[in-house]
């Protein structure tokens, strides 16, 4: 890697204006094992210059040249994507196989969609005499993630592409190696000067600076509620548009009727994997009280399947969570699910008895959980399970959508029928109804306080485009 202390800037790698360094740390050993340059709002403002330069071209490019840049990319992706795959596993701690098919993969995945989607979508049409114009909205500023990092680095980049968009990405130092990979396909797909910048730095220097920056029409942010809300503070002084999609607290709601063996063994598969990093991971799972005791030992037989372990051995299925601060944070919620009185079926505080370093948690399941309790109101981010038991349909709903969070629920029901009136009142962007595939082309996003706007897909692409309409378009007389 040749690219860790530098930005990629106006269409080549350039140093920081100012060399200051981070540690990048290996999670499964505690230890640094490279370092990136971290960048200053002066950086930031030769980016967003270089970007807004671009927008003058970039954006008057037709379909054609667009759909090419992205299949140039898909193309250099193909190439690189087991190093993608082997830089999340290092940086953020997925196991190898995993972060090579699924993590990796996904960037494929959004690259297809994309460019299906830039193939047939109306950017223009006529209501009447009125033509209605689709148009990019300018200069975009984009903040990721460490856990799912490739994933959102596309569903940011992809569709504002192909709006016509400019962009700066302020990828996570958490988990910054990948972004250079991302960078360097850029780079050899051709894309123009200035279209793509990217610069590493952390949230309170770099992301502030883009967020507030008068020069910045639009900012996406993943990541939790908190920085969330100073990313959106920050943008509001210069009244851009601002994307977010922040953390949630789903629901797995389990109907009676369902086959408990199955329903019970998939949800804790969901819930455990990528160490439970997901913000859509389904972490409340509610069952009728009356099948409590069965849910319960099926749900510890499923959590003790999971070797946890080191990423790069073929046999692991749970690695390490990112870093110290967020091992710490779970092991406090772990603790606090203890002391307010839920029941812990397997797991627990600390590590695996045969790991002594590494930031690895133990597969926990917590049974006799009441809503109420921490660890149903707080995202935890890490392998750990709560089960709530309900007595009637009235009493789950009402407890499931008892949350700051709406960004997914999931219901399980051998009706179909009957599942699909109760994921109609689930207050969630996305509802899992039988733990269906994934979709790319849904839109991806939450309520309440897990966001706003919707990625993915088509939708992903309209949250990159203004609207004009040009009135007497049809009528007009010289």
């Amino acid at each position: 890697m040749a690219h860790e202390k530098q930005f990629y800037v106006d269409g080549a790698w350039v140093d920081p204006i100012e060399l200051k360094l981070l540690d990048v740390i290996d999670p499964s050993t505690e230890e640094a094992y490279t370092q990136i340059a971290v960048g200053s709002p002066a950086d930031v403002d030769r980016a967003v210059a270089a970007a807004r330069k671009a927008f003058r071209s970039y954006s008057r490019s037709t379909r054609k040249e667009r759909l090419e840049l992205l299949r140039t990319i898909l193309a250099e992706y193909k190439k690189r994507q087991k190093n993608v795959g082997d830089a999340i596993s290092q940086e953020m701690g997925a196991p190898l196989e995993f972060a090579r098919t699924i993590q990796a993969g996904r960037g494929v995945a959004h690259l297809e969609r994309m460019i299906e989607v830039l193939e047939t979508y109306e950017f223009e049409y006529l209501q009447g005499s009125t033509l209605i114009a689709r148009e990019p909205i300018g200069v975009c500023g984009l903040i990721t993630p460490w856990n799912w990092p490739t994933n959102q680095i596309a569903c940011k980049v992809l569709p504002a592409l192909a709006a016509g968009c400019t962009m700066v990405l302020k990828p996570s130092e958490e988990a910054p190696i990948d972004a250079i990979i991302w960078s360097e396909v850029m780079h050899a797909a051709g894309t123009p000067k200035g279209v793509y910048n990217m610069i590493q730095g952390t949230g309170a220097v770099v992301g502030e600076a883009m967020s507030a920056h008068p020069d910045i029409d639009m900012m996406s942010f993943t990541g939790s509620t908190r920085a969330g809300i100073r990313v959106a503070q920050a943008a509001a002084t210069t009244v851009k548009r601002v994307a977010q999609e922040l953390g949630g607290k789903s629901a797995n709601i389990l109907l009676p009727d369902v086959d408990f063996q199955s329903a019970v063994t998939k949800g804790i598969n969901s819930m455990m994997t990528n160490s439970g990093q997901s913000c859509t991971a389904p972490s409340r799972m509610f069952v009728p009280a009356d099948r409590h005791e069965e849910v319960k030992r099926i749900a510890k037989e499923a959590a003790e399947k999971f070797v946890v372990g080191d990423p790069r051995a073929p046999e692991t299925k749970l690695g390490p969570v990112v870093n110290a601060t967020q091992y710490e944070k779970i092991q406090r919620l772990i603790q606090a699910g203890i002391d307010e009185g839920a029941e812990l079926v397997t797991g627990g505080p600390g590590r695996p008895e045969n790991l002594n370093r590494g930031y690895y948690v133990r597969p926990t399941v917590f049974a006799n959980v009441r809503n109420d309790m921490t660890i149903a109101r707080e995202e935890i981010f890490g392998p750990v399970i709560a089960i709530l038991p309900y007595k009637s349909e009235a009493e789950v709903i009402e407890q499931a959508n008892d949350t700051i969070y709406g960004l997914a629920a999931y219901v399980q029901a051998k009706d179909v029928e009957h599942g699909r009136k109760v994921a109609a009142q689930m207050r969630a962007g996305n509802v899992h109804l039988n733990y269906p595939l994934g979709d790319t082309a849904a839109p991806f996003g939450g309520y309440k306080q897990s966001g706003n706007g919707r990625e993915y897909g088509e939708w992903g692409l309209e949250e990159f485009l203004e609207t004009k309409a040009v009135i007497g378009y049809e009528t007009a007389k010289a």
